[in-house]
C-alpha cells in the first residue's frame, strides 16, 4: 500500500484527493497553515486517519546533507527538511506530495517519488550556485560577493 507523504500545499490548495487515512506528515507542517480553510482541512485529515509523526534525526540530517549538495539549504525551511526526512523514511512504499520546486530538486535527488499538487513537476535536477552581478564570479554560497561587495544572485550551476 503506497502512502502519501503530505507538504503544507496539500492543506493550503485543498484540491487533493487521497483517502486521508494514507496521508503522512510532520508536526510543523500545522505551524505552516495560517489560513482557517487551510487548518480546517488539517483537522479534517486527522479525523480521517492523517498521521502526524515526528522524522527521524538521521534523515534530517541526510535530507541536509542533500540540500547542501544541490544547494537548495536555503531555499529550505525547516518544515521542508522535516518533510523531505519522513519522506525519505517511507522511501521505499511511498509518494511526497508537494508544489515546491526546492523540495522536489532535493527529493529526486533522494530517489524519492514526486507527485505536484497544483503545479507541473520538476523537468530537470539542478545544482545551483551563486553569481556576483558585480565582477561575475561564481561561489557556493552566501548573499555578498567577497570579492568586490556586491550582492549575489542564485544561477544554475549544473543541470543533471
Amino acid at each position: 500500500m503506497t502512502n502519501y507523504i503530505a507538504d503544507s500545499a496539500v492543506f493550503i490548495m485543498g484540491n487533493c484527493d487521497i483517502d486521508s487515512s494514507l496521508l503522512i506528515t510532520v508536526p510543523s507542517v500545522e505551524d505552516e497553515l495560517k489560513s482557517r480553510d487551510a487548518a480546517l482541512r488539517f483537522d479534517l485529515a486527522k479525523e480521517g486517519g492523517l498521521r502526524v509523526e515526528w522524522p527521524e534525526p538521521e534523515m534530517v540530517k541526510a535530507v541536509r546533507e542533500k540540500a547542501e549538495h544541490t544547494r537548495d539549504s536555503e531555499e529550505l525551511s525547516k518544515t521542508d527538511l522535516e518533510v523531505l526526512a519522513k519522506a525519505l523514511e517511507h522511501k521505499e512504499k511511498a509518494v511526497l506530495l508537494t508544489d515546491d520546486y526546492a523540495v522536489q530538486n532535493v527529493a529526486v535527488q533522494l530517489g524519492i517519488e514526486v507527485k505536484p499538487i497544483a503545479q507541473k513537476k520538476i523537468r530537470d535536477l539542478i545544482i545551483w550556485q551563486k553569481q556576483c552581478i558585480g565582477c561575475k564570479q561564481t561561489f557556493d554560497r552566501g548573499d555578498v560577493c567577497p570579492v568586490c561587495g556586491s550582492p549575489l544572485k542564485k544561477k544554475r550551476k549544473t543541470k543533471l
